[in-house]
């Protein structure tokens, strides 16, 4: 017997439940079918609700919007006879019950949690009845007779011996299909209607799974499994075929929202592995995460995951130093009042503790905090406690990182190659997650040039800006061009142009430019080029490995490279210009290139482009 859980996005549109209905049918044993909402439902029975409560009475069209999704739905999915009849009946009585909820809240004004539980439970109790109806021989379950939670810090956690004890009573024989509506769940001693929070269904089907030592936990998405990063910002992200529980449970916690983090826990006890599966490609291979995988020599990092909306809260002064008990303090007062941390970062001097906690969590925490050293404070032992906002927490994550020498150099020697500041990092012992926090501008570069420099990408990448596309940088480009294939076959580097620049005009485009017909798109798609747009354009995109290659002779555009290698901008010169300058200016360009670990090379500017400056420079370091 085998626990399938389909999402959202999977039961969100036509042709998505019917590829359920054949996924489903297509299996060989038993299996417990765990359903979301519709996609989009959940957010719509909320929104509903608060227009509801705010006495707006446009919560009536909203909710017409909801009835239409579910009876379209059935007319398009159920043959026409008295099965669709008795169907839309059933689902007409629920839709009246929540109708009624929505106008008693409209008429008082008022949105208890309790109200609020029961109308997102309608959401999941629509859809397993209708994909129940669809899919032979399918048999449906109320989830909420089983799973069963306990109010504990403002939040409903799953009594989990009741629950076990509740779900094998209530699967003591297993049909062919199980139907169940995931997510929602009654309070063990009211038996008020409860729900799991967001990615609910998840672990609503986790908990299933492990109760009945089932063969394996399938969760099928709109994706085909964990990446390597985020494909939104990395185009060049794949697939990762294998995962260990551990590896899985930090990918998540971390922002890869492929699986909500509490679904790991319960199988992995049971050493149950979890599939994750496409619904659209269901063909394709996805992700299988177990105890442990079949490939140790792997890369020494799996994935990179990221959260963007991130504070950092710093408790620090003097009066902290050598203290027993303040962070017992920080913590006791933060889980008091229900706010999760999941970064710590404390100077071995003790005199400062960095906590990191999401966005709308930090007023809160700075309260508490403020509240709970008030007499500290007052004393001047500890400093005012402030929030830095507009953060983004980065995770590198992998098992092979384990005593493997030089991961963090080589991660923090990248980051700061690329002109990224590291705010406050964290490593456990575990040594499978280095974590560090940076600005949220920096998040781009930053899961770039990781991803790029721990050879997760295909290809190491140099993005190129090239000004000047007369004789010299029209042969360059045309070089370039020409020898694409055989540096990334043969070298594994992509030269990437994605800045091309002359007298007249300029382009810049992170995707890069199609090198065979460069002029007439700068023509074309080219803006204005003037000092200003180079400079503003080139620092503006933040790109990773990036080399600005001047082709001209022009002393304008030479004035630039000082502030292009202050951020982190490697510079490439044919113009003769700047190293033929004052020579403080040219020592100054040199000590800022080797200040920021980037390029500063000038080989052309002398015999032709055969290497006399680099033979000269072996002669003089020789000796």
């Amino acid at each position: 017997m085998k626990v399938m859980k389909f999402g959202g996005t999977s039961v969100g549109s036509v042709n998505s439940i019917l590829s359920v209905k054949r996924i489903v049918e297509s299996a060989s044993e038993p299996v417990i079918v765990v359903v979301s909402a519709l996609g989009g439902i959940t957010d719509k029975l909320i929104n509903t609700s608060k227009m509801a409560a705010a006495g707006d009475s446009a919560y009536e069209g909203e909710f017409r919007e909801i009835v239409y999704r579910h009876v379209e739905m059935i007319k398009e999915v159920i043959p026409a006879g008295a099965g669709q009849v008795a169907l839309q009946r059933q689902i007409g009585e629920l839709l009246n019950e929540l109708k009624d909820i929505f106008q008693g809240i409209y008429l008082i004004r008022d949105l208890s949690p309790k109200t609020s539980d029961t109308i997102v439970s309608y959401g999941e109790r629509l859809s397993s009845i209708i994909v129940a109806e669809l899919i032979d021989e399918a048999k449906w379950f109320d989830s909420r007779t089983f799973i069963k939670t306990e109010k504990k810090h403002n939040k409903h956690t799953i009594d989990a011996d009741l629950t076990n004890q509740l779900v094998k009573e209530a699967f003591h024989s297993i049909p062919k299909v199980s139907l169940v509506p995931g997510f929602i769940s009654s309070d063990k001693v009211s038996g008020d209607v409860t729900n799991l929070g967001r990615g609910g269904s998840d672990y609503t089907a986790a908990i299933i799974a492990a109760a009945l030592d089932a063969s394996s936990l399938e969760i099928w998405t709109d994706v085909d499994g964990f990446m390597t990063a985020d494909p939104r910002v990395i185009s060049t992200a794949y697939t990762i075929s294998e995962l260990s529980y551990v590896e899985a449970t930090e990918l998540c916690n971390f922002g890869a929202k492929v699986v909500y983090p509490p679904t790991i826990y319960p199988v992995c006890h049971k050493n149950i592995p979890i599939i994750i599966k496409n619904t659209f490609n269901p063909d394709g291979v996805g992700t299988v995460i177990k105890q442990e995988t079949s490939n140790p020599q792997s890369k020494a990092i799996k994935g990179i995951s990221s959260i963007n909306d991130t504070s950092l809260i710093t408790v620090q002064g003097l009066g902290m130093v050598g203290v027993i008990g303040v962070n017992y303090r920080i913590f006791k007062a933060l889980a008091k009042n229900g706010i999760s941390v999941f970064l710590v970062s404390q100077a071995s001097s003790e005199n400062s503790t960095s906590i990191g906690v999401r966005n709308a969590d930090a007023d809160l925490a700075c309260e508490v905090l403020n509240e709970e050293f008030a007499k500290e404070i007052e004393m001047g032992e500890i400093s005012p406690i402030l929030a830095e906002r507009n953060l983004a927490t980065v995770a590198i994550v992998g098992e092979n990182m384990k005593h493997t020498p030089g991961i963090a150099g080589k991660l923090f020697g990248t980051l700061g190659r690329n002109g990224i500041n590291v705010i406050a990092c964290a490593q456990g012992a575990s040594e499978t997650n280095i974590s560090f926090v940076v600005d949220s501008k920096s998040l781009r570069k930053s899961l770039n040039v990781i991803h790029d420099s721990f050879f997760l990408s295909e290809y190491q990448v140099l993005n190129l800006f090239i000004c000047g596309i007369g004789t010299v940088g029209g042969s360059l480009v045309e070089q370039i061009r020409c020898q694409q294939q055989k540096l990334m076959m043969e070298n594994g580097l992509k030269l990437h142009v994605v800045g091309i620049i002359d007298a007249a005009k300029a382009m810049f485009s992170r995707e890069g430019f199609d090198l065979a017909n460069f002029r007439e798109e700068l023509q074309k798609k080219g803006k204005d080029s003037n000092l200003q747009t180079i400079r503003d354009e080139i620092v503006g995109m933040n790109i990773f490995n990036s080399v600005f290659v001047d082709c001209t002779a022009s002393p304008d555009i030479a004035s630039l490279y000082k502030d292009l290698l202050q951020h982190n901008v490697s510079v490439v010169a044919a113009n003769k210009i700047a190293a033929s300058s004052a020579y403080e200016n040219y020592r100054e360009l040199k000590t800022i290139a080797r200040q920021r670990g980037v390029k500063y090379l000038f080989e052309t500017n002398v015999g032709a482009g055969l290497p006399i400056i680099n033979t000269i420079n072996d002669l003089i370091h020789s000796g």
